[in-house]
């Protein structure tokens, strides 16, 4: 029977970047995934590589700014071995803060000021005379970042399961050996849980993660410079894509695993989107979906090993899933390779709900 040395739970894109990590350190590598890779949380976000202070909790602002770093080094690969494009954008983001806020944004000084009119940056927006913050921020396609790392992962030579859920990480001796799936089961001395929402569904723990739903919508703009920056303010945001798409989003409803959209906050989003750029107003709907980000208890993610040897956790990222592909990939290979990394991992370590995961 067929082995190797890890198995990563979840393709999407936190999974799949783990996995070529992994490879890179040349262990044998099978990503089981319960429906088609790529098609869960990663394949829904809007992909803003949003590290900024204002919205980033403290203690994974380190790791947020690592990870944002590295981006450029870490789409180039992909695309080189993929030969995909992934559509990094690097305009940066124009922030509307709540009102209340507008005048006193704690840790921001001149860098965040706009580097021109606001109406020169973006003409299209309705209110320019609005207070605004500028952050050198990029934006990526999610769904073309995850078809190039699936593409790159096989190009390595991972190997891939698909339509086949685990529902047992096995053991022997109290030691990972494997897992079990609905079909069969895969046998490794190590298994990485990358199934984010669905990340405490099978034992040996229960891993706190839960899924936030976030219905969006994408639109296809009038023109395809009709907006540079990905735009943001307190009822919605924008993301424009290389090819003239707009995506919108998002909301924040805990709604368990329903994925179904609801016309009436599609509407609202569609509004809130008319009301910064009026000519979107001429934008033809091509589609609306929604997605299901993996949180965890206190908004952090869950990262390193558990009491279990050979059974780590990479998963719980909520929002910044995108974002930390790069750095949790690396981080979570030197700890699986060299049993450290360079990064402080304790504020996101599987031990703090140990007890009630157990």
């Amino acid at each position: 029977m067929k082995t190797w040395d890890a198995i990563i739970v979840g393709a999407g894109i936190i999974g799949l970047s783990l996995s070529i990590a992994l490879r890179k350190r040349g262990l044998r590598v099978l990503v089981v995934e319960r429906g088609e890779p790529g098609r869960e949380a990663s394949y829904a976000a809007a992909g803003m590589l949003a590290d900024c202070s204002l919205e980033t909790p403290p203690a994974l602002q380190p790791l947020a700014t690592a990870s944002a770093r590295t981006y450029p080094e870490f789409v180039h690969e992909l695309e080189d071995e993929s030969g995909m494009r992934v559509d990094l954008r690097s305009a940066g983001t124009i922030l509307f803060p709540p009102p209340e806020h507008a005048h006193e944004c704690p840790g921001l000084g001149a860098a965040h000021l706009l580097p021109a009119a606001l109406a020169e940056m973006e003409p299209a927006l309705a209110a320019p005379e609005l207070p605004a913050l500028y952050f050198k921020e990029r934006s990526v396609d999610p769904r073309a970042l995850v078809a190039a790392a699936l593409k790159a992962a096989k190009h390595r030579g991972v190997d891939t399961s698909s339509g086949d859920a685990v529902i047992a990480v096995d053991l022997a001796d109290t030691r990972v050996v494997g897992v079990s799936t609905t079909k069969t089961s895969f046998l490794a001395p190590i298994v990485v849980n990358c199934a984010g929402a669905w990340a405490g569904q099978f034992p040996p723990y229960r891993v706190p993660t839960r899924p936030v739903k976030g219905q969006m919508l994408a639109l296809a703009a009038p023109s395809r410079d009709l907006l540079r920056h990905v735009v943001r303010s307190p009822e919605v945001y924008l993301v424009p894509r290389s090819d003239g798409r707009v995506v919108i989003g998002s909301t924040l409803e805990e709604a368990g695993y329903d994925k179904r959209t609801d016309a009436d906050t599609i509407h609202r989003l569609h509004r809130a989107a008319m009301s910064l750029v009026p000519e979107l107003s001429e934008a033809r709907i091509l589609e609306d979906w929604a997605g299901l980000r993996p949180g965890t208890p206190d908004g952090l993610p869950i990262l390193g090993a558990t009491a279990t040897p050979g059974y780590y956790v990479a998963t719980g990222h909520f929002r910044d899933g995108i974002l930390l592909s790069p750095v949790t990939a690396h981080a979570m290979s030197q700890i699986i390779s060299d049993g450290k990394t360079e990064y402080d991992l304790t504020p996101f370590s599987f031990t703090r709900f140990a007890r009630q995961a157990a």
